[in-house]
């Protein structure tokens, strides 16, 4: 079992700055890849970064250039520095850990962290 909290959100302008944090406890040495995702209300959900173990960073072609997924090395945290934000991020952001064990695939989820951005 993996648990996931996420922090960081809020109400920011246009163009500002914002940095969420996900604290992960339990089995975290299993999980192969974290991410982060993200949900507008009427929207599914969406990728926004994921990170590796080995520190590989993938991010969607629209997420590149304002977003930076980061972690520490024993997975208790991960991080995701968003910039230049716009209204369209506004969406609830939710932490991932994915754990791939004898081929079955299991998600854990945080409860998310709300981020607002106003014109």
């Amino acid at each position: 079992q993996v648990q996931l909290v996420e922090s960081g959100g809020g109400l920011v302008q246009h163009g500002g700055s914002l940095r969420l944090s996900c604290a992960a406890s339990g089995n975290t040495n299993t999980m192969h890849v974290m991410g982060w995702y993200r949900q507008a209300p009427g929207r599914e959900r969406e990728l926004v970064a994921i990170i590796t173990r080995g520190g590989t960073t993938t991010y969607p072609d629209s997420m590149k250039g304002r977003f930076a997924i980061s972690g520490n090395n024993d997975n208790t945290m991960l991080y995701l520095q968003m910039n230049s934000l716009k209204v369209e991020d506004t969406a609830t952001y939710y932490c991932n850990g994915r754990i791939s064990l004898f081929g079955k695939i299991t998600d854990y989820w945080g409860q998310g962290t709300q981020v607002t951005v106003s014109s």
